[in-house]
C-alpha cells in the first residue's frame, strides 16, 4: 500500500446539481471545500433538470476548483492525486466532472481515483469524527438513495437494505410539491413540520414483506395525494403544517424501525447516518435516541457533509490511494452504478 508523509487530494463532485471541489490531506483533514450550488435555478422548475445542471457543470468547474485550491493555499503541482465521483447520478453532469479529472491526471500526470458517490456520503462521516473506523452501520438517506449498509471495512460495504421504489429524499420532494411547498422539499417539510401534529394523521409505515431492511416510500407518498384529494372532495380543510409533520414522522419511524432491527441483529456497536436527508434534525434525533437506548455510538456529518460536497469524495479517494486503485483515462460516468461495483 502507498503512504507517504502527507497525501494530497484534489476531489471533484458534480453527480447532480453542486458543483463542488474540496483538497483534502490523508482523508480526513479538509483544506477547503468549495459548493457551488444550482437550487435556484432549479427552483422554479420544481426539481433538477438534468440538462440545466450539466450546463451549469461546464460554466463552474473550473471557478470552484480554482477557489479550492487558493483556499487550501496549494497548487496543483502540490496534489498527489485527482478523485472524482463517476456514479451514480446523472450521466450529463457526471461527465463534466469525470473530464475535468482526466485532463487534469493527464496533464500532471497523477493518478485518477474513481469515487463511488454513495460510498463518498459514508465516509463524510470520517472527517469530523476522527476516531471512527469499520465495522460500522450507516443508513444512507438522500434525494435519490437510501441504503443500509454495513461498512465492513474501508473498501467493502455490504448492502442490507435499499429502496424497492422512491428514494425518502424523492418522496419528500413529492409530497412537498402536492402540498404547495415546492423544491427542495426535504427543507421546507422540515421547516413547516415544526409548527405541525405529526400525529394528526395515521399515514402507513410502509414494510416490505419478507425482509426486514428494505424500503419503500412509494406507498407513503400516494397515501398523502390520496388523503389531499379525499380532502378537497368532501371540502374538508387542508392543514399544511399537520401532513407535512405526519408524513416526515411516518418516514422516520421506517428508518429508524429498519435501523433498529440491523442493530440487533448484527451487534454491531457504532451506528452512522449520511445523505442530504440525514440533517433532517427530527431523524438525527430519532436515530440518537434509538442509539442512546441500546448503547451504541452513533455518527453524523454536519449538514454542509450531509448534501453533496467534494470533501466526502476526497475522504473516500484516500482509500482507494493507499490500496491502489486507480482509475485509467478510460474511466467512464456510470449513472446506475451500483454500491460495490469498480
Amino acid at each position: 500500500m502507498i503512504k507517504q508523509k502527507e497525501v494530497r487530494i484534489l476531489a471533484i463532485e458534480s453527480s447532480c446539481d453542486e458543483t463542488a471541489a474540496a483538497v483534502v490531506v490523508d482523508g480526513r483533514d479538509v483544506r477547503s471545500n468549495i459548493i457551488s450550488s444550482q437550487i435556484a435555478l432549479h427552483t422554479i422548475y420544481g426539481g433538477v433538470v438534468p440538462e440545466i445542471a450539466s450546463r451549469k457543470h461546464i460554466e463552474k468547474i473550473n471557478q470552484v476548483i480554482l477557489e479550492a485550491l487558493k483556499a487550501a493555499e496549494m497548487t496543483l503541482d502540490d496534489i498527489d492525486a485527482i478523485a472524482v465521483t463517476y456514479g451514480p447520478g446523472l450521466v450529463g453532469a457526471l461527465l463534466v466532472g469525470v473530464a475535468e479529472a482526466k485532463a487534469i491526471s493527464y496533464a500532471k500526470k497523477i493518478p485518477l481515483i474513481g469515487v463511488h458517490h454513495i460510498e463518498g456520503h459514508i465516509c463524510a462521516n470520517y472527517i469530523e469524527s476522527q476516531e471512527l473506523e469499520p465495522p460500522f452501520l450507516c443508513l444512507v438517506v438522500s434525494g435519490g438513495h437510501t441504503h443500509l449498509v454495513k461498512v465492513q471495512d474501508y473498501l467493502t460495504y455490504e448492502i442490507l437494505g435499499r429502496t424497492m421504489d422512491d428514494a425518502a429524499g424523492e418522496a419528500f420532494d413529492k409530497v412537498a410539491r402536492a402540498i404547495g411547498l415546492g423544491y427542495p422539499g426535504g427543507p421546507k417539510i422540515e421547516k413547516v413540520s415544526k409548527n405541525g401534529n405529526s400525529n394528526a394523521i395515521p399515514f402507513p409505515r410502509a414494510h416490505v414483506a419478507g425482509d426486514a431492511y428494505n424500503f419503500s416510500f412509494s406507498g407513503m407518498k400516494s397515501a398523502v395525494l390520496n388523503y389531499l384529494n379525499g380532502c378537497q372532495m368532501k371540502g374538508m380543510e387542508i392543514v399544511q403544517e399537520d401532513v407535512a409533520a405526519s408524513f416526515q414522522q411516518a418516514v422516520i419511524d421506517v428508518l429508524v424501525g429498519n435501523a433498529q432491527r440491523a442493530l440487533e441483529w448484527t451487534g454491531i456497536k457504532k451506528f452512522a447516518i449520511a445523505g442530504g436527508v440525514a440533517s433532517n434534525t427530527t431523524l438525527r434525533e430519532a436515530m440518537e435516541e434509538l442509539c442512546t437506548r441500546y448503547g451504541i455510538a452513533f455518527y453524523h456529518p454536519s449538514p454542509i457533509l450531509c448534501t453533496d460536497n467534494a470533501a466526502m469524495i476526497g475522504a473516500a479517494a484516500y482509500y482507494d490511494y493507499l490500496a491502489e486503485r486507480f482509475a485509467g483515462l478510460d474511466l467512464n460516468a456510470i449513472p446506475n452504478l451500483k454500491l460495490g461495483e469498480r
